[in-house]
């Protein structure tokens, strides 16, 4: 009876310090301020009235909105960034469930997926920006193929060609409709990232992942926090396991996380990944403190929440 009132105790004390009206349903290892989840995928279960595109590089089970929203709510989630995943390629239709279904309001923000050096993305983009107003917060880019391979000029979306006058066309667009650029890349690609960033110095570049800095080399590592020189770049703390060779916490991923924080500082990182249900959750919270136990509060909390409110415009 005493062990279940000092865990009753405990989840009201964190609740308080977090200034959250979510006491009754909350969990115990939610860190204190404000959570933001900039990294989620989402799934219907239906797919008859939102199917997987024809050439969807994966087919997921389904995680659809309605038990996510009651994890949110559990959790003391603030806001989330739903991250269009490539299943449904160009067709933003569950996205946009998402955001006319959510709870409470203004919970949803999210990315959007088109093919980048196609002569149409520019007029799509605009159409869907302008039917979610305040929605969208960056176009996803896929560089994900083998080192040294040539761009992909048709097929899933990825791997196009980044130095094409399409690409920069399609940048220079969303800088227009204020959409970030998120990058979903292997290190490999580092430096091509870089030369965009530095032709497109006025948008935000999100670079996913740490860089999936385990499946690149030392070296290609090193051009990832290159781009740590550039103000307009920030670095998201998500998925891990592409990092490590370790079940979570992912220890072993801790000294490239540390000199990515030396990098880009607390101001240009955020965190994503807090996953679908209690346990995920509280998952993502151990490897958090795991990476950055010896960093400043006020400094987590920015990571936590506090830059991506800024960056995203929550």
């Amino acid at each position: 009876m005493m062990a279940a009132v000092i865990r009753s105790t405990r989840r009201v004390f964190l609740a308080a310090a977090a200034g959250a009206p979510w006491i009754a349903g909350a969990v115990m290892a939610r860190p204190p301020g404000l959570l933001i989840d900039t990294h989620v995928h989402l799934f219907s279960g239906d797919p008859q009235k939102f199917p997987y595109a024809a050439n969807a590089p994966y087919q997921p089970k389904p995680a659809p909105l309605e038990p996510y929203l009651k994890f949110v709510a559990e959790a003391g989630i603030d806001h989330v960034v739903i991250v269009h995943p490539e299943p449904y390629q160009d067709d933003h239709r569950y996205l946009e469930y998402c955001f006319a279904n959510e709870q409470p309001k203004g919970l949803f923000k999210g990315t959007c997926l088109f093919d980048p050096i196609s002569p149409e993305t520019p007029s799509r983009m605009e159409a869907l920006v302008k039917r979610n107003p305040g929605r969208l917060v960056a176009l996803r880019i896929h560089q994900m193929g083998e080192p040294g391979s040539a761009p992909t000029r048709s097929g899933p979306i990825g791997g196009r060609d980044m130095s094409s006058a399409a690409m920069d066309r399609t940048w220079n667009k969303a800088a227009q409709l204020g959409l970030a650029i998120q990058m979903h890349f292997v290190p490999y690609y580092a430096p091509q990232i870089e030369e965009q960033a530095r032709r497109h110095s006025g948008i935000g570049i999100v670079l996913d992942h740490l860089g999936r800095a385990g499946m690149g080399s030392p070296a290609e590592f090193e051009r990832v926090l290159a781009l740590a020189k550039l103000p307009n770049v920030y670095l998201k703390v998500s998925a891990l396991n592409y990092s490590s060779k370790e079940k979570a916490p992912y220890r072993d991923a801790r000294p490239m996380v540390r000199r990515a924080y030396d990098a880009f500082g607390p101001d240009r990182m955020i965190w994503g990944g807090l996953g679908h249900s209690v346990p995920e959750f509280e998952s993502a919270v151990e490897i958090f403190d795991t990476m950055f136990n010896d960093i400043a509060d006020s400094d987590k909390a920015k990571i936590r929440g506090l830059n991506a409110k800024s960056f995203f415009a929550f």
